[in-house]
């Protein structure tokens, strides 16, 4: 008889062992003494005061005024070797010299900037249509709400550009006369900084030129000419903040840089109290003399000379001064490339254009010789 299959059991017994439960140690901890590890801990979760080390922000340096270069030293055919030598140290070293002599009027410049003042009395609500962008390269320079408190000037950038123009006209609050007879004195004035400019680097370019036959060129940065950066200083600042906005005033300006790309720039601040020189290596002041343009060198020139000029950007400070204070600075680009062989081009080009003329007079000559025997 076939065995039968054993029962199975619907609910079999699954058994586990529980988990053990969390006992309450009451031994004490290995270690000999609780409260070295405790200490420890404390401190290592701690987030430290860091202290940054004064090199972090650079300090203000006051150095002897750059040297003051005769301008009419530069105009002559023989100019001075000296002078030369002079600006191309200093330029070297603090990136900027002094220039007199240079014939622009100071009673002409205080008229252009007496009228700038125009371009600041430009109500609030109409400046947004004016204010620098990407897009527009001059205007109003956008200042935001918590940096109002701490900008020691505003500042307002013109060129040559149409928009620029129409703008201002639509805009101008003392009216359009007004604004057309600022315009030409401004514009008179911006081609005499030109051409003292162009003095200055073919000065440089020939002195090079003497040292070196293949010279660098110099070439142009963005097509946007000579750009003139107008600014109102603030009025009554308490002595206790100066500090803390000149500090501000570094910071910005290390950071900030320059948005166009120039050569020279030669700066209008007759009456300023400091003049400060802002590189990525330094800041320096001194007390420029009066009558005087300071000239700071650019990118470009910093470029051409292969690191050996810095490139700085100048700012004069006005302390203490109860009436309202304008200074410019006008940003100079060479129009096109200039190389240390120019006059070398030129001296080729009239050797080439005397024989030709050589050329042509011996054929008139043979021609007439020619007519006279035979007729």
């Amino acid at each position: 008889m076939a065995s039968l299959p054993e029962p199975v059991h619907e609910n079999p017994i699954d058994f586990r062992a529980p988990p053990p439960s969390p006992v309450a140690s009451g031994r004490r901890s290995s270690l000999t003494n609780d409260d070295i590890i405790t200490e420890f801990l404390q401190h290592s979760l701690n987030v430290p005061d860091l202290i940054l080390p004064d090199k972090f922000f650079p300090k203000q340096k006051s150095v002897e005024n750059p040297p003051t270069i005769d301008f009419e030293t530069l105009c002559s055919d023989q100019y001075d070797d000296a002078s030369v030598t002079k600006i191309i140290e200093s330029i070297a070293r603090i990136g900027c010299f002094q220039l007199v002599n240079h014939g622009i009027s100071s009673d002409f410049v205080r008229s252009v900037q007496a009228e700038a003042t125009g371009i600041f009395q430009v109500p609030l609500e109409k400046r947004a249509d004016i204010t620098r962008s990407p897009e527009k390269p001059y205007g109003f320079e956008e200042v935001h709400g918590e940096e109002a408190d701490t900008e020691l000037s505003e500042e307002f950038v013109w060129c040559r550009e149409q928009g620029l123009k129409l703008a201002m006209e639509g805009i101008w609050p003392i009216g359009y006369s007004n604004y057309s007879n600022f315009s030409k004195k401004l514009e008179t004035l911006m081609t005499d900084i030109e051409k003292i400019c162009e003095r200055i680097l073919q000065s440089l370019l020939s002195f090079k030129q003497k040292q070196s036959v293949n010279g660098n060129a110099l070439v142009q940065g963005k097509e946007l000419g000579t750009v003139c950066c107008f600014y109102k200083h603030n009025q009554n600042v308490l002595a206790d903040k100066w500090d803390s906005y000149l500090r501000y005033d570094v910071i910005r300006m290390l950071i900030r840089g320059t948005d166009y790309s120039h050569a020279l720039c030669l700066h209008l601040c007759d009456g300023s109290s400091e003049f400060h020189v802002y590189s990525k290596k330094g800041w320096v002041s001194f007390s420029p003399d009066k009558d005087a343009l300071v000239v700071t060198t650019g990118d470009q020139m910093q470029a051409w000379s292969g690191s050996q000029y810095k490139h700085v950007i100048g700012r004069p400070i006005f302390k203490a001064e109860k009436e309202e204070c304008i200074s410019m600075a006008l940003l100079y680009s060479p129009p096109s490339t200039m190389t240390n062989s120019q006059s070398n081009k030129e001296k080729k080009i009239l050797l080439g254009q005397q024989f030709i003329l050589a050329i042509l007079l011996t054929l008139v000559y043979q021609f007439s010789v020619y007519f006279y025997r035979n007729f």
